[in-house]
């Protein structure tokens, strides 16, 4: 055992958000070489900003990622707001707030039911965690959705929203839908305290370690949207000081930046956040995270799936709070005027602090652009956490005990490993698409529904084959024909946990789909569930399951009787518009369909 050598190297980190890899090389009782590796390519976004109006930096920015857009509007905005002197009304002040509760909710339920349970449960996947535990992953699911919709109350859709604007929201939702938002959200309260329970439940190691903790506080409330810079070791600073004690840089294994506070790794997130705040909980919070029996502030990082649940608590309550009272104004935003100037803006994305920095000149246009995410902030503590855990748990022990046990330190940051790479590769999106919109239609009867048709795309070219395809069936479809045959219609903007969802509540499924290597160009296809679980699809991701996917996990959650794909074959790299015929196609085989189930 003195001269053990081992060469540990996982080529495609499992559960995560983008693309990484860890390499682990351990020389006797020694770790002699450790590197968390993100390959994904350097995107320089930053770099992609300049030139472009401030009007369009929220809604570009929200495209850097999928899983926490409303953070990087939200950093934006109150940079552009401070150049500009804007000041905000109190009910922006408030909804915004709300509406970041809503992407905390979603992506900390995702995580935990989807990424990290399984880890402590021994299982590969929440697939087959699914057949033990099928009343937490649906659970996981409600809370997900629950978040999803609190965002598109205010971004108009919960992926790469488009609602938020300097000095406000572009449009307010109506008094009606914010009464049923507060019902759900009164409802929910009972899993987020379940979830608190359970989450404390789980067999966590015992790996206390000394680190530091960074987040934002303010004065008066738990942070959300703003404050100043604090650590646990004296740290007190404006958001404009940042740069002063915070500095990034490029490491060879990596294309994502370290930073470092003054020389050293640090800790962003729910742990930290909580290990700096836990006096901003309202009692409700303190009083179920307490009946837990573990204390923060906390020097176990495995102790982030705990404070995860605790802050899915809290915003389910503030949400709820803040939305008690709720009057539309009349105008959802305050008039701003461009001007030059440096501005800075900073929040707390579900991962942790989100810092960005703007110069604009006199006409509103981006001159510089600066955004440091969390996750590669958090890269050198992850690596610093590798070694320190490892150590603790001996590395004497089995190869594919320490190669699980290090995925599992990975996991438990939630590292969003495409936020890291500061870019996006190059989309442009015209504003003359249609928006996924779901028809209300029948949306009383969810219990009596038996069919239900769902079209599925994006605003890009001929993947709005869905879209347009169900535009035409509702045309031709009366609300009393739809009652009549237990029918109903649904636009959705990507598979995952959204489509899982709609699932359950119907006895058959349509889905009406834009087609990828499946057969020749202009080719209509009906596939049945098998063919479709068989179709190729990107990696498996915590946050954005692919079709394939969605309809496995489906399965083994017992929904629904019968699925089929109808869908039309397009070309690899079309980018061309939508041709009537292909959507005529699509729709006789729809209607076809429809006839012989009605």
């Amino acid at each position: 055992m003195k001269h053990r050598s081992i060469d540990i190297h996982v080529p495609v980190l499992a559960r995560v958000e983008g693309e990484g890899a860890l390499e682990l090389k351990i020389r006797g009782q020694q770790i002699n070489e450790l590197r968390l590796r993100i390959y994904e390519p350097p995107r320089f976004f930053e770099k992609f900003l300049e030139g472009r109006n401030y009007y369009d930096i929220p809604d570009t920015v929200a495209r850097i990622c999928g899983i926490c857009p409303v953070a990087y509007q939200m950093s934006a905005v109150h940079a552009i707001e401070s150049i500009f002197e804007v000041e905000i009304t109190p009910w922006t002040h408030d909804m915004r707030r709300v509406m970041y509760c809503g992407e905390w909710l979603q992506s900390h339920s995702l995580h935990i039911h989807m990424l990290a349970a399984p880890d402590y449960l021994g299982f590969n996947s929440v697939i087959e965690m699914s057949a033990d535990y099928a009343y937490e992953v649906h659970r996981g699911f409600r809370l997900q959705s629950l978040g999803n919709d609190l965002i598109s109350l205010f971004g108009g859709r919960s992926v790469h929203p488009v609602g938020v604007c300097a000095g406000g929201f572009h449009k307010a939702p109506s008094e009606e839908k914010m009464a049923l938002m507060l019902a759900r959200l009164h409802d929910a309260i009972r899993d987020a305290e379940e979830l608190v329970k359970w989450t404390a439940s789980l067999d966590l190691p015992d790996d206390e370690q000394d680190f530091i903790s960074v987040a934002m506080r303010h004065a008066s409330e738990y942070p959300l949207n703003g404050g100043r810079i604090v650590s646990d070791r004296g740290l007190d600073i404006g958001i404009e000081e940042y740069e002063k004690y915070f500095a990034e840089h490029q490491v060879a294994h990596s294309t994502a930046l370290h930073s470092l506070l003054e020389g050293l790794p640090y800790l962003l997130g729910p742990l930290a956040r909580i290990n700096l705040n836990r006096d901003k909980l309202p009692q409700a919070v303190t009083s179920t995270m307490d009946a837990t029996g573990i204390t923060f502030p906390s020097r176990n990082m495995f102790h982030s799936i705990v404070a995860r649940a605790v802050e899915i608590h809290y915003v389910i309550l503030q949400a709820a709070r803040l939305l008690e009272n709720y009057s539309k104004p009349e105008k959802p935003h305050v008039k701003v005027t461009a001007k030059a100037g440096i501005g800075f803006g900073c929040s707390e994305a579900p991962r942790g602090l989100l810092w960005h920095r703007y110069e604009l000149d006199g006409m509103g246009q981006v001159k510089t652009a600066r955004i440091v995410p969390p996750t590669s902030q958090n890269q050198a503590r992850i690596e610093q956490d590798l070694r320190l855990s490892l150590e603790h748990l001996g590395l004497d022990k089995d190869e594919d005990v320490l190669r699980l046990h290090a995925e599992k330190v990975i996991r438990n940051y939630d590292p969003c490993i495409s936020c890291a790479t500061h870019f996006l590769e190059l989309k442009v999106e015209h504003h003359s698409h249609t928006e996924p919109v779901i028809d209300e239609t029948c949306s009383l009867e969810k219990d009596e529904e038996k069919i239900r048709v769902i079209g599925i795309g994006s605003p890009f070219a001929e993947d709005q084959l869905g879209w347009k395809v169900l535009e035409k069936l509702r045309q031709e479809y009366s609300k009393q024909t739809m009652e009549d045959k237990h029918l109903s219609f649904l636009s959705l903007d990507r598979p995952g946990p959204a489509l899982l969802e709609q699932l359950k509540n119907a006895d058959r499924i349509i889905l009406i789909d834009a087609l990828k290597n499946t057969g020749k160009p202009g080719q209509v296809l009906r596939l049945n569930f098998v063919e479709i679980i068989q179709l190729k699809s990107d990696v498996f991701s915590s946050h954005d399951l692919g079709l394939a996917e969605s309809l496995k996990l489906a399965k083994a959650l017992g929904y629904p009787q019968e699925v089929i794909l109808i869908g039309m074959e397009i070309a690899e790299h079309c980018r061309g518009n939508i041709d009537e015929k292909q959507i005529d196609m699509l729709l006789a085989k729809v209607k076809k369909e429809l006839l012989s189930d009605c």
